[in-house]
């Protein structure tokens, strides 16, 4: 028996969530966040939101709490304390679910891509994000939000979806190992790293910055092009078996969210990315400019 596809797409633009406000069976989660000011979510949510909109925080509730020399930034919480949480929004296995944040999508994504990896397909992204929906004058809920029906959320994780630092590991010099890393090309290239303590990339990984997803008003690019862009990065390697990272395994979701847009296939996240790779100092790290293929510069 085939699986329904889903009526949701992955990206959805501001009029088409208007015209599902008040459904039944709709969830609006607001993910908003900054790295730099962690309580600027709860903040922005408790001013105005959109209507109906429960909130979820990156740190507290999308994230595992940090080993220290064991985990990456943002580990990848437990499956029952997603169950738990995905519960407690009023997310059920029938609950069609759009995120959105101010952040072009870079927290939203990670949200999706939890729910995708456990097994829930009616989810999308809120195209442009808050000011895709607060800008145009679209109805804002202010004052305390409405209690939230709790829901049973039951998991069926997808493990195709996840890449292990021990499989990276020692798949390193395997030429089907497609590594691609999200951050920008200066901390890929290791010129620059504003939030871990070593620069520098996986050795043979190739960059595609997640920002280079969208156009200059921050809305993602059409499909067609999104196709055009990852086809380019893969070089002919089969896109469902590249394996995605950034700094924390947050913004690596936003390419995998892009390339699902794109109607390729569904590639894999390794959640703990480069900042689980670097706890480890016997784990290589490669800087400079990389050939095609990610293959050039210095190792340390």
């Amino acid at each position: 028996m085939e699986t329904p596809t889903p009526s949701l797409p992955p990206v959805l633009v501001a009029e088409q969530l208007a015209a599902l406000l008040g459904q039944p069976g709709l969830r609006v989660v607001d993910c908003r966040f900054d790295l730099d000011d962690p309580g600027h979510g709860a903040l922005a949510f408790s001013y105005s939101r959109i209507p109906g909109a429960c909130r979820v925080d990156l740190e507290r509730q999308l994230s595992a709490p940090v080993v220290p020399g064991r985990t990456g930034r943002h580990p990848l919480p437990s499956v029952s304390d997603l169950e738990a949480v995905l519960g407690t929004l009023g997310i059920g296995p029938d609950t069609r679910v759009v995120i959105y944040d101010d952040f072009e999508g870079g927290f939203a994504a990670r949200l999706w891509w939890l729910l995708r990896w456990l097994g829930h397909r009616e989810v999308a992204v809120l195209d442009g994000g808050w000011s895709a929906w607060a800008d145009p004058g679209f109805p804002l809920e202010r004052g305390p939000a409405l209690p939230v029906e709790p829901q049973r959320f039951c998991a069926s994780p997808i493990a195709s979806m996840v890449a292990g630092v021990d499989e990276v590991m020692a798949r390193l010099n395997d030429p089907e190992l497609c590594l691609v890393d999200a951050r920008s090309p200066a901390r890929y290239r290791g010129e620059q790293e504003p939030r871990d303590p070593v620069a520098g990339r996986i050795p043979g990984a190739r960059n595609a910055f997640w920002r280079d997803n969208l156009d200059e008003d921050g809305r993602f690019l059409a499909p067609a092009r999104l196709r055009e862009r990852f086809l380019a990065v893969l070089e002919g390697q089969d896109a469902g078996r590249s394996v995605h990272y950034c700094g924390s395994g947050v913004t690596g979701a936003h390419n995998v969210l892009a390339m699902t847009r794109a109607g390729l296939s569904t590639p894999r996240l390794y959640p703990g990315s480069w900042s689980e790779w670097i706890v480890d100092p016997s784990r290589p790290v490669r800087r400079g400019v990389a050939a095609p293929g990610g293959s050039r510069g210095s190792r340390v």
